[in-house]
């Protein structure tokens, strides 16, 4: 056996130095500005510094690292990290959506504001649901005007309440109640209420309806009217019944509320009795 000391002959077939080299596909590339790249051809080495679209082309600026700028046209000819790249124009940035000109409430927005600091007045509500109704439309209004809105869950004892909070020029308080109509309960609590506190320091308002869920326009839920429901029967729990609506427990109260809740985007979802309640309601704590 004899031992070539010359080697094999490179151009021989089947050598692997004659087998043709598998060309690099160059990989589409968004020119990112910052991107680093070199133009095959020139040898320049620069970072992406804009993309721009001239006499009909794109075309790509690099700077280098003494600050020096080339123009090249966008498209295959570049490599990043040693491997071969087709640079195509960067995607669009998305525009962020602009500001809305108004609150839920309808109120000129402003944007920037930071909460104001808490006045001692308060606004109070009957129930979680009215709170939560009444943030979701004036919240912006609210924060801005440094008002609180307070649950009372319940006005049975309101004088009480109101006498607990010790109401004066400078500490108003606006209350909204359910069901506020003339001979109802509601009504001579309400002026029971305002009797017992300093004249010009309690303002008593309310809706018509028999719970805040009312107060969103039906149609809404699809609907042309809220059901009617009879005495003797809890309202909410039959209201659920007569939408078809599980109506077992607490929790199933909780999301059909969250279910209403979410179909309201603004004040004209809502009807004009309430509207114009809480706003009296906000210009009387805020005087």
């Amino acid at each position: 056996m004899t031992h070539d000391r010359y080697g094999t002959d490179v151009l021989a077939s089947g050598s692997p130095a004659a087998r043709p080299r598998r060309a690099r596909t160059s990989v589409p590339t968004p020119a990112e500005r910052g991107l680093v790249v070199e133009e095959v051809t020139s040898g320049w080495v620069g970072a992406v510094v804009r993309v721009e679209k001239t006499g009909g082309m794109h075309v790509v600026v690099l700077e280098d690292r003494r600050g020096a700028t080339r123009t090249f046209p966008l498209g295959p000819g570049f490599w990043v990290d040693g491997a071969p790249v087709e640079l195509t124009p960067p995607a669009p940035r998305a525009t962020p959506p602009a500001r809305p000109a108004r609150t839920a409430s309808g109120s000129v927005a402003v944007h920037g504001a930071r909460a104001r600091v808490a006045r001692g007045s308060r606004i109070w509500v009957e129930g979680k649901h009215d709170a939560e109704l009444v943030e979701k439309v004036w919240g912006d209004d609210l924060r801005l005007e440094g008002v609180v809105v307070e649950p009372l869950h319940g006005v049975d004892d309101l004088a009480g309440a109101i006498r607990d909070f010790r109401p004066e020029p400078g500490r108003r308080l606006g209350v909204l109640v359910d069901h506020l109509v003339a001979g109802s309960k509601e009504s001579r609590i309400a002026a029971e209420a305002v009797r017992a506190a300093p004249a010009g320091t309690v303002k008593v308002l309310g809706h018509p309806y028999v719970d805040v869920w009312q107060a969103v326009r039906p149609e809404r839920l699809g609907l042309s009217a809220w059901p009617t429901i009879g005495r003797g029967t809890e309202w909410k729990r039959g209201i659920l019944r007569e939408l078809g609506w599980p109506a077992d427990d607490q929790a199933d109260v909780a999301q059909a509320w969250a279910r209403i809740l979410g179909t309201v985007r603004t004040y004209a979802d809502l009807e004009p009795s309430l509207l114009g309640r809480v706003e009296e309601l906000i210009d009387f704590v805020t005087a």
